[in-house]
């Protein structure tokens, strides 16, 4: 039983990884043409909270801050800022996912949320501070909005696509401790 445990947190640690590769690809193909215009939701955070609150196991902080840090990169953002305010993120909804298996889906949407408008404003404030430029208001509000509608479907395609379920008292990994 611990070898099949051990070998699901590889498979969907790969599988996570595989998913983020993908998704930072896409984003940074040159395929629209014409001018941008609104920002679409920010996928990689989606999925790392919906797994993170369903399946923290899976999931590892080290191979989140790692994704994370290669999309810093890779979209050229200050290296590190977003990493870190993605990884606090991502620890404070872990400490709490014990709490949210019995939250009804809207109150766990809007933790979500409010996680997401304390990460967006602290990137936005360290970004200020250090006078980094940084897209309008309006477009930062517009991608926060596009990325807490899309974190149900997000859920639901987890659910559907991946068998990503919250845990139940019942069935819990025996293996797993938190850190």
């Amino acid at each position: 039983m611990a070898e099949s445990l051990t070998a699901n947190r590889w498979v969907y640690g790969a599988a996570y990884f595989g998913i983020m590769s993908v998704l930072m690809l896409w984003h940074i193909l040159p395929i629209q043409v014409g001018p941008r215009g609104y920002p679409g939701p920010d996928l990689l955070i989606c999925i790392t909270f919906a797994w993170v609150l369903r399946r923290p196991q899976y999931v590892p902080t080290l191979l989140i801050a790692g994704v994370f840090l290669i999309a810093d990169m890779l979209f050229m953002r200050p290296p590190g800022l977003w990493t870190a305010l993605v990884v606090l993120g991502v620890e404070f909804l872990r400490a709490r996912e014990a709490t949210s298996r019995e939250l009804p889906f809207p109150v766990e949407w809007a933790m979500v949320a409010m996680v997401l408008v304390l990460m967006t404003m602290a990137n936005r404030v360290a970004l200020s501070a250090a006078m980094v430029d940084q897209a309008g208001f309006g477009l930062t509000v517009l991608q926060f909005i596009a990325t807490a509608l899309a974190y149900p479907l997000v859920v639901l395609l987890s659910r559907v696509l991946f068998d990503i379920r919250k845990m139940t008292p019942g069935k819990t990994d025996t293996m797993w401790r938190p850190r």
